[in-house]
């Protein structure tokens, strides 16, 4: 069994290994990381050597913890990552790398249809009838996306969304309220199989799904971060924020995840506070004060043209893993069509939490 996973902020863990009568064998790590002593390589290997295969990430990586020559020193590696790359080997967990990747950026859509398009795109990659799918929004019109589970009236003023003219829509994930205006944001999907995250926590799923933006950043002179549990941020302060959905497999399929971003542009912090409820504790949570700085837009970080930063958030994605034109098929539309209007334009759904 062979697993991969890049520790975040770190260097690429790979592990090979047998499985005997429940117990691993024959394991051996390896990576481009950095460790001190050499025996310290060793160590690891045979802290995991006989473990029992359904022992959690936490106990594989106390294992190796406990075996560590005294003064060990890695650099790009931890005993969490490790032990996640053992996990990643016995799910038979997928990488990047093994799916050809398709590239979904169309022209301005409504806020009810993009959401419809998550729902269905992704159900068709859990249904095994689509690839992995990269898909980059663009509005026609200015929005606010609450999240699954929030109270509508709790998150938006009313009297501002209308003032502003904002559609206000629900999506089908959890996590906070977005908004968004037309050319100020930059929203993309992954729609992708459950395989690319087998292996991993919750938690872990974000980071690593998030890794490639993190990248591009890096290719554009930004140092980001992943900010547990679904920020992106760097030291001027939050991009983005990330949401997931899984959906379980269907039709003999392998199930799916449901990633997607949305990154401040060029935020217009005066109006956002107009419509969006945010609360005493929120801020307390972000450790500020002002929701104004909250959110430090790409425009100032990048100083270039929105069009500039996507363009080179998908040559850095196609340069690792590859990434061709794909489109929604009429089927998948004429789905989303259905959906964007019997579900997602409906008041009751988006009231479904009052």
């Amino acid at each position: 069994m062979h697993g991969e996973y890049k520790v975040p902020g770190g260097k690429l863990v790979v592990v090979d290994l047998d499985v005997a009568d429940g117990a691993l064998l024959n394991v051996r790590v390896s990576g481009d990381f950095f460790l001190e002593p050499d025996e310290a390589l060793l160590a690891i290997d045979q802290a995991l050597e006989g473990a029992a295969a359904e022992t959690d990430a936490a106990g594989l990586a106390a294992r190796i913890d406990a075996a560590l020559p005294e003064g060990t020193v890695m650099y790009g590696l931890t005993a969490e990552g490790v032990a996640v790359a053992v996990r990643r080997a016995l799910a038979k967990a997928t990488d990047w790398t093994d799916y050809d990747w398709q590239l979904i950026h169309d022209d301005p859509q409504s806020p009810a249809l993009h959401m419809a398009l998550d729902e269905v795109l992704t159900a068709e990659v859990a249904a095994g009838r689509r690839g992995p799918t990269l898909r980059v929004w663009e509005w026609a019109q200015p929005s606010v996306i609450i999240g699954s589970f929030q109270s509508l009236r709790n998150e938006v003023d009313p009297e501002g969304a209308a003032r502003h003219d904002i559609t206000v829509v629900r999506r089908i994930s959890g996590g906070g309220a977005m908004f968004v205006e037309v050319g100020n944001s930059i929203t993309y999907s992954l729609s992708v199989p459950a395989p690319l995250v087998s292996g991993l926590s919750f938690a872990e799923s974000y980071a690593y799904l998030d890794d490639w933006v993190l990248g591009a950043f890096a290719d554009m002179g930004i140092k980001a971060w992943y900010q547990p549990l679904n920020d992106i941020a760097t030291e001027a302060g939050k991009i983005g924020g990330a949401a997931q959905k899984r959906m379980v497999a269907t039709d003999g399929g392998p199930g799916a995840v449901l990633h997607h971003v949305t990154m401040s542009y060029d935020i217009d912090a005066d109006k956002m506070l107009e419509v969006l409820r945010i609360g005493k504790e929120k801020m307390s949570d972000k450790g500020t004060k002002s929701a104004k700085k909250r959110v430090d837009p790409l425009r100032r970080q990048t100083g270039l043209p929105r069009e500039a930063v996507i363009e080179r958030m998908l040559a850095s994605f196609h340069s690792r893993y590859g990434l061709a034109e794909g489109h929604v098929t009429d089927e998948e539309m004429t789905r989303a069509k259905e959906l964007a209007e019997t579900k997602f334009s409906d008041p009751e759904w988006t009231a479904r939490v009052p």
